[in-house]
């Protein structure tokens, strides 16, 4: 074992350790972005959900680009500059509040009391340093897995991933974790130093690129940007990808609830002592215990059968997440802990969101490769993620909207019998989301048919993908 791991360059384990702290970084931040938002500044359920929701969808389309760039220019600048963004953006989320306190918009002394701030386009000033951490967390996924496969031969390759995939996961665990303790000690003001701990994070991470990180992959090489535009068209132009990118969005449109919904909605519901973090923590662990699993159980069926089988678990998990208002009022007793009926059933229906991504993420490149035209399949690839960037602003603008007719936010309302009866229905947001889910799980079924038929029914002479369409699903 020991011997395997010696087999790896300082430029591959820096990479890792730095990919665990920015996602430890990123994943503590972002978890309770849209309370950070509401909370800290005074935006409404429906902005909080849409800057959140533009920020999310730009981490997922501008890798391509950016990747490209630092293409051209070396990973190590790319590095540099992807870390001394994420910096000043993180250093910038914690400072914000303290600089509107300080001209009098806010008062976060003794609770937090808005004096104008509501008011005022001066807290739109999070746009620019969100836009920061943005373009310096695009670079981070392509230089990092282009450093892994760089620095690894045919030999350890499939080693070096599992543990990228595996920095990635902790890194995410201990980001959301670190959450719950900062708002126990601190209140909601835990959401604004939480900011300080990310940039220390990534400060960490940029001192150790400077001094440790040397790669063989070298500057001027790659993609130009016009030939990305040109793919990015062509697929958008590819009648089969299109079709299968929307579809998959409605799988990631609920799966994005887990940051978009389920924090403020599980602290509005059962109150300040649960810990939404915390359950968030669920999704990445029960991946990591059912992904081998699954793969073995599908690995004689086809893609699209196994992404079928996890479209179909979708709606249930959203139904689960709605059932916790079914149970009577009071903490149920689970024999080693007691908990909220919505936290207890929050957690259940994280745990087949979980178990349906294991059966649809592992597939879903696979298929979407054979739908690509033939030689073309490694630049279609690029824009294979184009769901999540659609999925992150429908998904978490539809959240914004139902949590302010359903699950609206309590302070609006003058005592908590007001907001009860405002919140009588909550439970509905869960339904919408099942209905997509749903919706999207059929479509998938339909989709399979046409593209066999399609496949199985072409003009002899045109070139046959029905091999492909057989392999596919």
């Amino acid at each position: 074992m020991f011997q395997k791991l010696k087999g790896f360059t300082r430029a591959f384990w820096t990479a890792n350790i730095v990919e665990l702290l920015e996602r430890g970084a990123y994943y503590g931040v972002f978890i309770v972005i849209t309370l950070y938002l509401s909370r800290i500044l005074g935006f409404s359920d429906v902005e909080a959900a849409l800057i959140s929701g533009v920020f999310s969808g730009g981490l997922y389309l501008l890798p391509t680009f950016t990747g490209a760039l630092a293409d051209k220019i070396g990973f190590k600048y790319s590095l540099v500059i992807a870390f001394a963004l994420l910096t000043i953006g993180y250093f910038g989320l914690g400072i914000l509040p303290t600089i509107l306190e300080a001209i009098g918009l806010v008062d976060y002394s003794n609770g937090i009391e808005f004096t104008g701030l509501l008011e005022s386009v001066q807290r739109w000033a999070i746009a620019p340093i969100m836009l920061v951490i943005m373009i310096g967390g695009s670079f981070i996924k392509s230089v990092i897995t282009g450093t892994v496969a760089k620095e690894t031969t045919e030999a350890n390759r499939a080693a070096g991933f599992s543990i990228f995939y595996m920095m990635v996961n902790i890194g995410a665990f201990s980001g959301k974790t670190i959450v719950k303790p900062l708002r126990v000690a601190m209140g909601d003001m835990g959401l604004i130093y939480l900011n300080y701990f990310s940039a220390g994070m990534t400060l960490l991470a940029l001192i150790m690129i400077i001094f440790f990180y040397k790669s063989a992959k070298h500057q001027g090489e790659g993609k130009t940007l016009n030939e990305i535009w040109i793919a990015l068209v062509k697929v958008l132009t590819n009648g089969r990808l299109i079709t299968l990118i929307l579809i998959i969005t409605g799988f990631w449109m609920v799966q994005h609830q887990l940051y978009a919904t389920m924090p403020k909605y599980v602290l509005r519901m059962a109150g300040e002592d649960a810990s939404p973090s915390w359950y968030a923590n669920v999704n990445p662990l029960t991946v990591v215990l059912t992904v081998t699993l699954v793969t073995r159980l599908m690995a004689s069926k086809t893609p699209l059968f196994s992404m079928t089988v996890g479209m179909f678990i979708m709606p249930f998990s959203a139904i689960a997440m709605a059932s916790g208002n079914w149970f009577a009022k009071g903490n149920i007793d689970l024999g080693f802990i007691e908990m909220h009926p919505i936290a207890l059933m929050m957690i259940a229906g994280i745990v087949l969101q979980g178990l349906a991504e294991s059966f649809i993420s592992p597939r879903f490149l696979q298929f979407f490769s054979l739908q690509a035209p033939k030689g073309e399949e490694a630049m279609y690839l690029g824009f294979s993620h184009l769901h999540s960037f659609i999925s992150s602003i429908l998904g978490f603008g539809l959240s914004g909207y139902l949590l302010d007719a359903y699950c609206p936010d309590p302070q609006k309302f003058a005592n908590h019998e007001a907001w009860q009866a405002a919140a009588a229905n909550a439970h509905y947001i869960w339904y919408v989301f099942a209905g997509i889910a749903l919706v999207s799980a059929v479509s998938l079924v339909v989709y399979g048919k046409v593209v066999r038929y399609l496949d199985e029914n072409k003009a002899p002479g045109l070139p046959a993908d029905a091999e492909l369409a057989r392999e596919a699903g």
